[in-house]
């Protein structure tokens, strides 16, 4: 299978691209930057230059695949509609990725919450997310115009990355910020708690959705969960820190901005992701963050 991968360069689209030529697909990759393009290129990933604005070439490429895994922005509009214009008629699979921060709430680290969503839960997205909730929808839809399409929604990634971008978002920037400051800190009172899953089992849905999803269907990517105080404790544990303190709102603003201080590290995201399991036979292997944070995190001194 000739596979079109936006996101090639980084962590997610970099770990699929890599799983997809270990198993003797062939792979194109979107990327912007011509050195990575060489590095991407020495991997077996056959670079496509160019940036997700550029709907012609994103059409193109869809049309030359036999499927589509866009993993290089949850948020870019324009990038999804280029593609759905050149799947269009064709019956090839379209997965797109989305974050599970869109059923995200205000906790600020101070309470968990009491609701969990599931594939099927409706909801109303906060105002800041809603453009990403009708992306998924709009991709869902494609189904329509004859796209097997379909939306992975992943929670919390942690492993490494086997693309060129090893690193994923929460877990290394407070692993950083523990190094640096000499304690793990949470925000607020950090008893906010998200769903998370491995890189690698997050990678073995993709190929399996590549092959079998279902036209219009929606996954939400999980395998356990853990509240931020239990995963400053891990890394603490790990870095042979002492205990975790709170820290103020305010000053994780400061440090990270109001945005990623309130939802990607104070917040609550708790799902399930039943469909992948039910209807894909998806069986994830690693079930505890706080696990691999302590005994199978990369760290040196």
């Amino acid at each position: 299978m000739l596979v079109f991968v936006t996101g090639a360069s980084g962590y997610i689209g970099g770990s699929i691209a890599a799983r997809l030529i270990e198993k003797g697909h062939q792979c194109r990759g979107l990327v912007r930057d011509q050195d990575k393009a060489q590095l991407m290129a020495a991997r077996g990933i056959a670079p496509v230059l160019g940036r997700l604005d550029d709907a012609d070439v994103l059409a193109r490429e869809a049309r030359l695949a036999d499927g589509v895994i866009n993993a290089a922005n949850s948020d870019h509009r324009g990038a999804v509609e280029a593609l759905v214009d050149g799947l269009a008629g064709s019956g090839k699979p379209l997965l797109h990725t989305s974050g599970s921060s869109v059923v995200a709430d205000e906790a600020r680290g101070d309470f968990a919450a009491d609701r969990i969503f599931d594939d099927d839960t409706p909801f109303d997205p906060r105002p800041d997310k809603a453009a990403r909730a009708a992306i998924d929808r709009f991709v869902r839809d494609a189904a329509a115009r004859d796209i097997r399409s379909a939306v992975l929604c992943n929670t919390m990634i942690y492993g490494v990355g086997q693309g060129l971008q090893p690193n994923s978002v929460q877990i290394p920037r407070l692993v950083a910020l523990a190094r640096r400051a000499g304690v793990a800190r949470h925000v607020g009172r950090g008893l906010n708690i998200w769903s998370n899953v491995h890189i690698e089992d997050v990678v073995d849905l993709y190929l399996i959705a590549l092959e079998r999803a279902s036209a219009g269907a929606f996954y939400f990517v999980e395998n356990g969960e853990a509240s931020f105080r239990e995963i400053a404790e891990a890394i603490a544990r790990r870095l042979g820190l002492g205990e975790p303190q709170a820290w103020p709102f305010e000053e994780a603003a400061h440090e990270w901005g109001p945005v990623h201080a309130a939802y990607t590290f104070g917040s609550n995201s708790r799902v399930r992701g039943k469909r992948a399991r039910a209807e894909l036979a998806w069986r994830p292997r690693h079930g505890s963050v706080a696990e691999w944070i302590e005994q199978d995190m990369p760290f040196t001194d």
